[in-house]
This record gives structure tokens, sequence and C-alpha cells, in this order.
């Protein structure tokens, strides 16, 4: 008999983290472990709960307490699961491995993949799932993540195919129908509509319909049937937004405390000796505002190597937040402010020792274009003082409306609302402002609408910022054969166009929670 069915705290804890209520389980398993000290299966159930209350660092300690005493699969499962979250995927890819060799369960072996594409081991993960996919013809989740590593990878006609597989083996599964609307073709027939739509009338689970109905107003809108497009736009984002409770003013708080708080000699105290030999390039912005064409264009220069959007550094600062706030409420200018020098510098270790994964040269320079980093530019700076940044700006509507037409997954929350998607842009503009006036020169700004107009002036100031010499190739970006792993993959792969220029207009009658907040910066 188990330690959980034998005990009834156990149990009880056991049946309230399935219920979601996980700060109760919690209280129940601790109260079991004060009477039964150092119970593996306490201990293991314990570790799980905060995981899912994102205590990675405690999570992590309990597991491994566990698995000290009894190593049982399980625990070894959710460890894995917790490296994971914490973007220690070296770490969690050995795991993942090594379970997937005892237990030759695919699911398993579809994380090692999923792992491996993190770490931009594009082939390896598709070797894997093309093995997946030809002994699960039915599974559609399979199906997907070999269509969107075909995508990455540049191979759009068998990512097609992967993605009209995956809808074929269940016309329900909103991500794959999600695949092939995210390709900047017009690709959906009539007869997909009816699929869709008939979908969407089945569907239960909103990891279904909300990405159907983001799919279906892209068909829509290819059709110019804009009003029904964006009543299936806002259902999809609705959904979404209900499923997480994203709070705006939390963000907005954050900056008004940097505006309150650092100052010229905040950014003094940053400057410290550089960490590694390499040089970071970060370049920030909101999502869909042009950072993978900018990406691409530095990566054609022969002293630049571009490896993707690295998760890295929000992980840093997660662990290091979880750490602080176990002594009370603290916010990221206390953190950054109180950092000793061996702390900081052993942090920016950290992130290169991580980043070292994915490169694939010596290049001195190399760019991380996460675009959430906006908001760590000086917990970067920090930990990196060699660090430079490239802030690449899309005018407001475009880029908010953009965002809030791409179905994105809760790392872009603020996306699901108009309203909240305006103000996360607000919020922005006022940090690269405050920064510009007590930092002048920390961060280079490009003008997304003059680089596609004008991209040897844009790119020649960019290059001088840098310390780089100018090189033609990067007027040539679309040449570059490389793995490009986000919404623009197809786009950074032809000459520079208008494409992305005034999308929002066809909508203008229904974007006014959206102008009312952007203000004057609604252009």
């Amino acid at each position: 008999m188990s330690t959980i069915t034998a005990s009834p705290a156990l149990s009880e804890a056991s049946r309230l983290a399935e219920d979601g209520k996980l700060e109760l389980a919690a209280q129940h398993v601790m109260g079991h472990l004060r009477a039964n000290p150092g119970d593996p299966r306490a201990l293991a159930l314990l570790g799980s709960v905060a995981m899912r209350l994102g205590a990675l660092g405690q999570s992590e300690a309990f597991l491994r307490q566990a698995l000290a005493r009894e190593p049982t699969t399980e625990a070894r499962r959710h460890l894995a699961s917790n490296l994971n979250q914490q973007e220690r995927l070296a770490e969690a890819l050995d795991l993942f491995r090594a379970l997937e060799r005892e237990s030759g369960d695919p699911g398993t072996a579809a994380l090692v993949a999923i792992t491996l594409d993190k770490l931009g081991r594009n082939e390896e993960a598709l070797a894997i799932q093309e093995r997946l996919t030809a002994a699960n013809p039915d599974r559609p989740a399979y199906w997907v993540g070999y269509g969107h590593n075909l995508r990455a990878a540049g191979r759009v006609p068998e990512a097609i195919a992967a993605y009209r597989r995956a809808v074929t083996a269940d016309f329900e599964f909103g991500e794959g129908w999600w695949g092939l609307a995210s390709i900047k073709q017009k690709i959906f027939t009539d007869e997909d509509i009816v699929a869709m739509r008939e979908g969407l009338r089945i569907a239960i689970d909103i990891r279904n319909s909300a990405p159907l109905h983001f799919s279906l107003a892209r068909a829509l809108h290819d059709r110019e049937r804009h009003e029904e497009a964006f009543t299936h736009y806002v259902e999809g984002n609705r959904q979404r937004a209900e499923s997480i409770g994203y709070d705006a003013s939390e963000l907005t708080a954050e900056i008004a405390e940097v505006e309150r708080v650092v100052d010229p000699a905040f950014i003094a105290s940053l400057n410290a000796a550089p960490v590694g030999d390499a040089t970071p390039v970060f370049i920030v912005s909101l999502p869909r505002s042009g950072s993978t064409l900018l990406e691409q264009m530095l990566a054609s220069h022969s002293q630049v190597e571009a490896i993707g959007e690295l998760p890295y550094i929000p992980a840093i600062l997660r662990t290091a937040m979880e750490m602080a706030t176990r002594r009370g409420r603290v916010t990221v200018p206390q953190i950054i402010a109180s950092l000793p020098p061996e702390v900081a510098t052993a942090m920016g270790q950290d992130y290169l020792r991580r980043a070292a994964l994915h490169r694939k040269t010596d290049r001195p320079f190399f760019v991380d274009k996460l675009p959430h980093n906006w908001s760590n530019i000086l917990f970067i700076k920090r930990i990196l003082p060699q660090a430079r940044f490239l802030d690449i700006r899309r005018p407001a509507m475009d880029c908010c409306f953009s965002n809030f037409t791409q179905s994105f997954s809760t790392a872009h929350a603020s996306s699901f609302t108009l309203k909240d998607i305006g103000q996360c842009y607000v919020d922005y503009v006022r940090l690269m402002d405050h920064l510009n006036g007590v930092a002048p020169g920390l961060v280079h700004h490009v003008s997304y609408d003059r680089l596609i107009e004008d991209a040897e002036t844009q790119l020649r100031a960019a290059l001088d910022y840098l310390g780089l010499h100018w090189d033609p190739a990067v007027l040539e970006f679309h040449r570059l054969d490389r793995v490009v792993r986000t919404p623009s993959s197809e786009q950074v792969r032809r000459p520079l166009n208008r494409d992305g220029v005034d999308v929002w207009k066809p909508y203008s009658q229904w974007l006014d929670p959206l102008r009312e907040t952007l203000g004057p910066l609604a252009v």
C-alpha cells in the first residue's frame, strides 16, 4: 500500500491538488511531514504542489529530498519538468532521455524533442518527431510539433502537410489549425472554414476552441470579411484572458517604480567589468515589432551570431525573485540594487553558460532576441555589464493589433485585450523614455518603419552603436540559411516589403479601446 493511500492527510492533499486548491494541499502535506519527517511520498507530493504554485526552487529541493530516499519514476518526471520550467535545459534533457530509455513512452520522447528544439538542436528534434509521427499517425500533437520544426527550418510545404495531418487526425485540434493560420500565405479553403466551424461547435477545452477562433478569424480576414473575423479574434482572446487573469496594473506599477528610483547614480552603480569574453546583444521590443527581421539582418554580419529567443534572463530573474521574496515582498529594482557583486557575476556567468549551449560559432557578438527582455534591461546590465541593447519599435496601432490577432500563449498575456496590449505599449515607451533620460546611449533605438524603407541608414547606426564595421551582407539577410522559430519565419526569408504596414486599418471602427489607451501614441 502506498504512503498516499495509507495516509488520510496525503490522500486529502492529493484530492485538493487535483481540485486546484494548492495552498490547502501544501498545508496538509506539511502537517503529515511534521508527524512523519522525511516521508519520500510526502516530499514528492509537496514538490509537485510547490511546482504548480511556481515555487520552483523549493519544489526542486523537495523533489531531490524525495529522490534521495526513494527514486520513483514519478518523482523523476516531476524533477525533469521542474528543471525544464527553470530553463535548465541540459539537465532536463538528460532526465527526459533517461526516462524515455526506460519506458519507451512516446510522450516522453516528445518531451525530449521539445527540449532539443528549445536548445536549438533542430535536426535532432526533427529526427525524433519523424519517428513519432510515423509510429503514431493518429496523434495530432506530434504532427503539430513536427510542423513547427519543419517551418522553423524553412521547409514550409512540408510543415503545411504536417499541420494538415494533424487536423485530419482530429478536426477539433485547434493548434493544428493555428499552425496553418500562422503561415503567411492564403492557405485556407472554404472546406477548411466549414471544418473549423464544426470544430468550434463541439469544442469544450479552450486549448482547442481559442486557437480555432484565431484560425477562423485568419481565414475570414483573407476573404476580407473583417467584421466576422474581428468577432472571432475577440472571442479567442476573451477565452485566453479568462483562463489566466492578467493584471496590466502590475507592469504599470513596476515601470512607475523604475521612474521613481532609477536615476543616473543608480545607472552608474551597474557599471562593472565584463563577464566573459562574448558580447551579448539583446534585441528588445514588444512582440510583432520586427525583431526577427533585425535579428536576421545582424546575423548576416561576419562578427555576429543569432541564437534565437533565449528564456534564460527571465528564468534567472525569477529564481532571484523567489529567493528574495521568502523574506518578504521585494521589487525588481530592489533586487538589482541589493545584488552583491559576486552574485551578479555568478548570474551573468550562468546566463553565458546556458547561452553557449546554443552557439555554433566563436563570433564575438551574439544576439538574444527574446522580446520581453525590454522590461529586464536593468537586470541584464547588472549581471552582464558588457551587454548591448537594440530596441526596435513598430508604430503602436500596427504593433498592438498584430499582437491581438496572434494566438499567443500566456507568455504574452497582455495581448488578450485591446486595452491591455495598449497599456503594455504605453509602459514600454515610458521605460524607454526614462532610460533615455537617465542613461543616454544605454539603448539604441531602431524604427521599424524606417528600417523597411531605408535599411542601410538604420543598420549603419546600429552597427556603429555596437562598434562593428559595415558589412553589406546585412542587406542580403533573406539569403541567410538558419533556423527561425518565430511567427515571422517566412517573412525574413524574403526581401524587404511593406506587408506589415497598416494592418489594423480594415478593423479601425472596432479599435476605439486601443486608441483611447494609447492616446497620442495611436499612430
